[in-house]
Protein backbone atom coordinates (compact mmCIF):
# COMPACT_ATOMS: atom_id res chain seq x y z
CA UNK A 1 0.00 0.00 0.00
CA UNK A 2 3.07 2.05 0.12
CA UNK A 3 5.64 3.10 -2.00
CA UNK A 4 8.61 5.15 -0.69
CA UNK A 5 10.03 8.04 -2.63
CA UNK A 6 13.38 10.10 -2.11
CA UNK A 7 13.45 13.43 -1.87
CA UNK A 8 15.81 15.96 -0.92
CA UNK A 9 18.15 12.68 0.26
CA UNK A 10 15.08 12.38 3.11
CA UNK A 11 12.86 9.24 2.77
CA UNK A 12 9.32 10.32 2.51
CA UNK A 13 6.13 8.69 2.27
CA UNK A 14 3.94 8.58 -0.41
CA UNK A 15 0.12 7.15 -1.20
CA UNK A 16 0.21 4.82 -4.06
CA UNK A 17 -2.37 4.89 -7.43
CA UNK A 18 -4.46 2.21 -5.81
CA UNK A 19 -5.56 4.90 -3.00
CA UNK A 20 -4.85 8.34 -4.95
CA UNK A 21 -6.79 10.70 -3.95
CA UNK A 22 -7.43 13.68 -5.88
CA UNK A 23 -5.75 16.17 -3.96
CA UNK A 24 -2.54 14.67 -3.20
CA UNK A 25 0.32 15.52 -0.33
CA UNK A 26 3.49 13.74 0.83
CA UNK A 27 4.58 12.63 4.49
CA UNK A 28 8.50 14.35 4.83
CA UNK A 29 9.99 12.75 7.95
CA UNK A 30 11.70 15.85 10.45
CA UNK A 31 12.76 13.77 13.51
CA UNK A 32 12.52 10.34 14.20
CA UNK A 33 13.53 7.97 17.42
CA UNK A 34 10.25 8.62 19.72
CA UNK A 35 8.88 6.64 21.51
CA UNK A 36 5.24 6.19 21.45
CA UNK A 37 4.08 9.67 20.43
CA UNK A 38 0.96 10.97 22.09
CA UNK A 39 1.22 15.03 21.46
CA UNK A 40 3.04 17.79 19.16
CA UNK A 41 3.25 20.90 20.37
CA UNK A 42 4.69 24.43 19.29
CA UNK A 43 4.87 27.25 21.97
CA UNK A 44 3.14 30.42 20.43
CA UNK A 45 4.88 31.76 18.05
CA UNK A 46 7.53 29.37 16.91
CA UNK A 47 7.91 27.03 13.99
CA UNK A 48 11.31 25.49 15.31
CA UNK A 49 10.63 24.34 19.01
CA UNK A 50 8.93 21.42 18.44
CA UNK A 51 7.43 19.53 21.75
CA UNK A 52 7.11 16.17 21.79
CA UNK A 53 5.37 14.04 24.19
CA UNK A 54 5.90 9.72 24.92
CA UNK A 55 2.99 8.08 26.04
CA UNK A 56 5.68 6.70 28.78
CA UNK A 57 5.90 10.32 30.46
CA UNK A 58 8.59 12.32 28.95
CA UNK A 59 8.64 15.19 27.34
CA UNK A 60 11.17 16.00 24.52
CA UNK A 61 12.22 19.43 23.22
CA UNK A 62 13.05 19.08 19.26
CA UNK A 63 14.93 22.13 17.69
CA UNK A 64 14.43 21.64 13.84
CA UNK A 65 16.75 22.13 11.39
CA UNK A 66 19.47 22.16 13.75
CA UNK A 67 18.51 18.28 15.06
CA UNK A 68 19.29 18.97 18.60
CA UNK A 69 16.55 17.52 21.09
CA UNK A 70 16.51 17.90 25.16
CA UNK A 71 14.27 16.42 27.92
CA UNK A 72 12.12 18.89 29.60
CA UNK A 73 10.44 16.48 31.56
CA UNK A 74 9.65 13.35 32.76
CA UNK A 75 6.54 12.62 34.83
CA UNK A 76 6.03 9.00 37.11
CA UNK A 77 3.30 8.08 34.65
CA UNK A 78 0.81 4.83 34.45
CA UNK A 79 0.68 3.16 30.90
CA UNK A 80 -1.56 0.52 31.16
CA UNK A 81 -3.64 1.18 27.84
CA UNK A 82 -4.50 4.17 26.68
CA UNK A 83 -3.09 6.04 30.07
CA UNK A 84 0.03 7.96 30.31
CA UNK A 85 1.40 11.13 29.61
CA UNK A 86 -1.32 12.51 26.78
CA UNK A 87 -1.36 16.19 26.03
CA UNK A 88 0.40 19.62 26.78
CA UNK A 89 -0.63 23.27 26.17
CA UNK A 90 1.59 26.71 26.43
CA UNK A 91 0.03 29.49 28.05
CA UNK A 92 -0.94 32.13 25.09
CA UNK A 93 1.55 34.77 26.35
CA UNK A 94 4.76 32.07 26.65
CA UNK A 95 7.30 32.76 27.10
CA UNK A 96 6.46 36.20 28.76
CA UNK A 97 4.22 33.91 30.73
CA UNK A 98 6.45 30.75 31.58
CA UNK A 99 4.02 28.33 31.94
CA UNK A 100 2.87 25.37 30.31
CA UNK A 101 -0.01 22.92 31.34
CA UNK A 102 0.20 18.80 31.19
CA UNK A 103 -2.77 15.59 31.18
CA UNK A 104 -1.19 12.89 32.46
CA UNK A 105 -2.45 9.49 34.38
CA UNK A 106 -0.90 8.69 37.98
CA UNK A 107 -2.05 5.15 40.13
CA UNK A 108 -5.65 4.99 40.39
CA UNK A 109 -5.94 5.34 37.73
CA UNK A 110 -6.61 9.19 38.33
CA UNK A 111 -5.43 11.63 35.57
CA UNK A 112 -4.01 15.54 36.83
CA UNK A 113 -3.93 18.20 34.66
CA UNK A 114 -0.89 20.09 35.79
CA UNK A 115 0.83 23.71 35.91
CA UNK A 116 4.49 23.82 34.86
CA UNK A 117 6.59 26.52 35.34
CA UNK A 118 9.76 26.23 32.68
CA UNK A 119 12.65 28.46 32.06
CA UNK A 120 12.36 29.17 28.26
CA UNK A 121 16.29 29.96 28.14
CA UNK A 122 17.13 26.60 29.23
CA UNK A 123 14.20 24.70 28.34
CA UNK A 124 13.99 22.93 32.04
CA UNK A 125 10.67 23.04 34.97
CA UNK A 126 11.18 24.91 37.70
CA UNK A 127 8.09 23.66 39.51
CA UNK A 128 5.19 21.63 39.27
CA UNK A 129 1.32 23.08 40.81
CA UNK A 130 -1.59 20.01 40.48
CA UNK A 131 -4.73 21.60 39.30
CA UNK A 132 -7.21 19.32 38.92
CA UNK A 133 -7.48 15.35 39.47
CA UNK A 134 -10.16 13.05 37.98
CA UNK A 135 -10.84 9.37 39.10
CA UNK A 136 -10.56 7.06 36.12
CA UNK A 137 -13.06 4.18 36.78
CA UNK A 138 -11.55 2.09 33.90
CA UNK A 139 -8.29 2.50 31.84
CA UNK A 140 -9.29 3.50 28.52
CA UNK A 141 -11.50 6.62 27.38
CA UNK A 142 -9.23 9.14 29.50
CA UNK A 143 -9.22 11.80 26.28
CA UNK A 144 -5.68 13.74 26.46
CA UNK A 145 -6.04 17.13 24.59
CA UNK A 146 -6.05 19.60 26.92
CA UNK A 147 -5.41 23.80 24.76
CA UNK A 148 -6.24 27.13 25.20
CA UNK A 149 -8.91 28.90 23.24
CA UNK A 150 -8.79 31.98 21.77
CA UNK A 151 -10.43 33.21 24.87
CA UNK A 152 -7.39 32.68 26.37
CA UNK A 153 -9.32 29.85 28.88
CA UNK A 154 -7.94 26.03 29.29
CA UNK A 155 -10.06 23.69 27.75
CA UNK A 156 -9.99 19.84 28.88
CA UNK A 157 -11.50 17.06 26.95
CA UNK A 158 -12.73 14.16 29.35
CA UNK A 159 -13.27 10.69 27.99
CA UNK A 160 -16.60 8.43 29.29
CA UNK A 161 -14.54 6.99 31.97
CA UNK A 162 -14.15 3.70 29.74
CA UNK A 163 -14.60 0.05 29.69
CA UNK A 164 -17.48 -0.20 26.10
CA UNK A 165 -20.83 1.03 25.97
CA UNK A 166 -20.48 3.88 28.77
CA UNK A 167 -21.16 1.15 31.70
CA UNK A 168 -21.82 4.44 33.99
CA UNK A 169 -23.86 6.43 31.74
CA UNK A 170 -20.95 9.54 32.50
CA UNK A 171 -21.62 10.78 28.82
CA UNK A 172 -25.24 12.25 29.94
CA UNK A 173 -24.96 12.69 33.30
CA UNK A 174 -24.07 15.98 34.17
CA UNK A 175 -23.03 15.35 38.03
CA UNK A 176 -19.61 14.21 36.37
CA UNK A 177 -17.06 15.70 34.60
CA UNK A 178 -16.11 12.93 32.65
CA UNK A 179 -17.88 12.33 29.43
CA UNK A 180 -17.52 16.31 28.92
CA UNK A 181 -15.42 19.25 27.42
CA UNK A 182 -14.06 21.70 30.54
CA UNK A 183 -13.02 25.17 30.29
CA UNK A 184 -11.26 26.94 33.09
CA UNK A 185 -9.21 30.17 33.66
CA UNK A 186 -5.70 29.59 34.60
CA UNK A 187 -4.77 32.92 35.74
CA UNK A 188 -6.85 33.51 38.58
CA UNK A 189 -8.14 31.30 41.37
CA UNK A 190 -11.68 31.02 43.01
CA UNK A 191 -12.69 30.15 46.34
CA UNK A 192 -10.50 26.70 47.64
CA UNK A 193 -10.08 25.82 43.57
CA UNK A 194 -6.50 26.75 42.29
CA UNK A 195 -8.20 28.43 39.04
CA UNK A 196 -10.90 30.43 38.16
CA UNK A 197 -14.49 29.62 36.37
CA UNK A 198 -15.51 31.69 33.61
CA UNK A 199 -18.89 33.24 34.29
CA UNK A 200 -20.36 32.95 30.72
CA UNK A 201 -19.76 29.33 31.52
CA UNK A 202 -22.95 27.61 30.37
CA UNK A 203 -23.98 26.04 33.28
CA UNK A 204 -22.73 28.15 36.09
CA UNK A 205 -25.19 28.50 39.05
CA UNK A 206 -27.16 25.27 37.80
CA UNK A 207 -27.39 22.40 40.89
CA UNK A 208 -25.10 19.42 40.55
CA UNK A 209 -23.57 20.31 37.17
CA UNK A 210 -19.56 21.33 38.11
CA UNK A 211 -18.87 24.53 36.76
CA UNK A 212 -16.44 24.05 35.13
CA UNK A 213 -18.09 21.86 32.42
CA UNK A 214 -18.74 23.62 29.05
CA UNK A 215 -20.21 21.12 26.60
CA UNK A 216 -21.42 16.95 27.50
CA UNK A 217 -22.43 13.99 25.83
CA UNK A 218 -19.05 12.90 24.29
CA UNK A 219 -17.38 9.77 24.25
CA UNK A 220 -13.24 9.79 23.90
CA UNK A 221 -12.32 13.49 22.65
CA UNK A 222 -9.00 12.21 22.30
CA UNK A 223 -7.66 15.43 19.82
CA UNK A 224 -9.54 18.81 19.69
CA UNK A 225 -8.22 22.24 18.22
CA UNK A 226 -9.67 25.65 17.49
CA UNK A 227 -10.50 26.93 13.35
CA UNK A 228 -9.17 30.62 12.81
CA UNK A 229 -13.28 31.78 13.57
CA UNK A 230 -12.38 30.22 17.21
CA UNK A 231 -14.85 27.04 16.73
CA UNK A 232 -13.49 24.34 18.98
CA UNK A 233 -13.39 20.91 16.08
CA UNK A 234 -13.54 17.64 17.84
CA UNK A 235 -12.42 14.35 16.75
CA UNK A 236 -14.54 11.96 18.95
CA UNK A 237 -13.65 8.77 18.70
CA UNK A 238 -16.21 5.97 18.17
CA UNK A 239 -17.67 2.70 19.71
CA UNK A 240 -18.11 0.02 17.45
CA UNK A 241 -19.37 1.61 13.95
CA UNK A 242 -19.01 5.33 13.59
CA UNK A 243 -16.27 8.29 14.12
CA UNK A 244 -17.04 11.50 14.43
CA UNK A 245 -16.36 15.33 13.72
CA UNK A 246 -18.25 17.65 15.81
CA UNK A 247 -17.93 21.68 16.23
CA UNK A 248 -18.99 22.03 19.49
CA UNK A 249 -19.86 25.19 20.95
CA UNK A 250 -20.93 25.91 25.00
CA UNK A 251 -23.79 23.88 26.39
CA UNK A 252 -24.13 21.24 23.82
CA UNK A 253 -25.01 17.77 24.09
CA UNK A 254 -23.02 15.57 22.01
CA UNK A 255 -25.27 12.33 22.08
CA UNK A 256 -23.05 10.09 23.46
CA UNK A 257 -24.34 7.41 25.08
CA UNK A 258 -27.82 7.59 23.56
CA UNK A 259 -26.44 8.05 19.80
CA UNK A 260 -22.82 6.92 18.34
CA UNK A 261 -22.65 9.96 15.20
CA UNK A 262 -25.78 10.73 14.28
CA UNK A 263 -26.96 7.04 15.03
CA UNK A 264 -29.19 5.27 18.02
CA UNK A 265 -26.76 3.50 20.49
CA UNK A 266 -28.67 2.86 23.73
CA UNK A 267 -31.44 2.01 22.48
CA UNK A 268 -30.55 0.96 19.60
CA UNK A 269 -33.51 1.99 17.76
CA UNK A 270 -35.99 5.02 18.18
CA UNK A 271 -33.71 7.03 20.49
CA UNK A 272 -34.68 10.35 21.31
CA UNK A 273 -32.94 13.23 19.29
CA UNK A 274 -34.35 16.14 21.04
CA UNK A 275 -31.53 18.37 22.05
CA UNK A 276 -28.28 16.37 20.65
CA UNK A 277 -25.66 17.94 18.86
CA UNK A 278 -25.14 16.31 15.28
CA UNK A 279 -21.70 15.72 13.83
CA UNK A 280 -20.74 17.62 10.94
CA UNK A 281 -18.78 14.37 9.28
CA UNK A 282 -19.04 11.12 10.44
CA UNK A 283 -17.13 7.90 8.77
CA UNK A 284 -18.19 3.88 9.84
CA UNK A 285 -15.43 1.34 10.12
CA UNK A 286 -14.65 0.68 6.64
CA UNK A 287 -12.26 3.93 6.20
CA UNK A 288 -10.87 3.33 9.83
CA UNK A 289 -11.44 2.14 13.64
CA UNK A 290 -10.31 5.66 15.45
CA UNK A 291 -10.54 8.89 14.36
CA UNK A 292 -6.97 11.08 15.44
CA UNK A 293 -8.40 14.76 15.23
CA UNK A 294 -6.14 17.59 13.80
CA UNK A 295 -5.97 21.37 12.95
CA UNK A 296 -6.78 23.67 9.96
CA UNK A 297 -4.00 23.92 7.86
CA UNK A 298 -3.43 27.55 7.39
CA UNK A 299 0.60 27.60 5.42
CA UNK A 300 0.25 28.29 1.80
CA UNK A 301 3.12 25.40 1.15
CA UNK A 302 0.10 22.79 0.55
CA UNK A 303 -2.41 24.12 -1.58
CA UNK A 304 -4.26 20.79 -1.14
CA UNK A 305 -4.91 21.67 2.89
CA UNK A 306 -4.94 25.45 3.02
CA UNK A 307 -7.82 26.45 4.71
CA UNK A 308 -8.70 22.62 5.78
CA UNK A 309 -9.44 20.73 8.67
CA UNK A 310 -6.58 17.73 8.29
CA UNK A 311 -7.49 14.97 10.12
CA UNK A 312 -6.46 11.25 10.20
CA UNK A 313 -7.44 7.50 11.46
CA UNK A 314 -5.08 5.46 14.41
CA UNK A 315 -6.22 2.29 12.82
CA UNK A 316 -5.68 2.84 9.42
CA UNK A 317 -3.07 5.41 8.53
CA UNK A 318 -5.62 7.24 6.28
CA UNK A 319 -5.95 11.17 5.87
CA UNK A 320 -8.54 13.36 5.18
CA UNK A 321 -9.37 16.93 4.14
CA UNK A 322 -12.57 18.49 5.91
CA UNK A 323 -13.73 22.37 4.84
CA UNK A 324 -15.26 23.36 7.73
CA UNK A 325 -19.12 24.52 7.05
CA UNK A 326 -19.95 28.42 7.92
CA UNK A 327 -22.93 26.26 9.88
CA UNK A 328 -23.25 23.35 11.40
CA UNK A 329 -23.93 21.35 8.66
CA UNK A 330 -23.16 17.74 6.87
CA UNK A 331 -19.40 18.36 4.54
CA UNK A 332 -17.94 15.97 2.47
CA UNK A 333 -13.86 15.01 3.49
CA UNK A 334 -11.33 14.23 0.87
CA UNK A 335 -9.42 11.46 1.04
CA UNK A 336 -5.55 12.78 0.98
CA UNK A 337 -4.28 9.20 1.07
CA UNK A 338 -3.62 5.97 3.16
CA UNK A 339 0.12 5.30 4.67
CA UNK A 340 1.64 2.41 7.12
CA UNK A 341 1.35 4.80 10.08
CA UNK A 342 -0.24 4.69 12.89
CA UNK A 343 -1.64 8.12 13.31
CA UNK A 344 -2.02 9.27 17.02
CA UNK A 345 -1.77 12.66 17.08
CA UNK A 346 -1.22 16.07 14.98
CA UNK A 347 0.59 19.57 15.26
CA UNK A 348 0.51 22.97 14.17
CA UNK A 349 3.19 25.52 13.72
CA UNK A 350 3.26 29.16 13.90
CA UNK A 351 3.50 29.23 10.16
CA UNK A 352 0.51 26.95 9.84
CA UNK A 353 2.05 23.78 8.80
CA UNK A 354 0.46 20.46 9.79
CA UNK A 355 2.48 17.22 11.49
CA UNK A 356 1.70 13.94 11.79
CA UNK A 357 3.13 12.03 14.99
CA UNK A 358 3.65 7.98 13.99
CA UNK A 359 3.24 5.85 17.16
CA UNK A 360 3.75 2.81 16.02
CA UNK A 361 7.67 4.21 14.26
CA UNK A 362 8.30 7.12 17.19
CA UNK A 363 8.64 9.15 13.94
CA UNK A 364 7.86 13.01 13.27
CA UNK A 365 6.26 13.52 9.51
CA UNK A 366 5.53 17.34 8.30
CA UNK A 367 2.40 17.49 5.50
CA UNK A 368 4.45 18.41 2.58
CA UNK A 369 3.62 19.27 -1.33
CA UNK A 370 4.07 16.38 -3.82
Amino acid sequence: MLSIVLSCAQTTLSATPDVAPATPIRLEPIAQGFSEVTDIQFPPGSSTEMIVLQKTGTAWVQTLGSGERRKLATFDVVTQSELGLLGLAFHPKFPADPRAFVNYTVKGPVSRIAELTIDPATWTVKSERILMTVDQPYVNHDAGQIAFGPDGFLYIGWGDGGSAGDPHGNGQDRKTLLGSMLRIDVDRKDGDRPYGIPADNPFVGQKDVPPETWAYGLRNPWRFSFDPKGRMVVADVGQNKYEEIDLVAAGDNLGWNIREGKHCFEPPTGCPTEGLVDPIYEYGHGPGISVTGGYVATATDVPAIRGKYVFGDFGSGQIWALPLPDTRKDTDATLLGKWDVQISTFGRDAQGRVYVGDFGSGTIYRIAPP
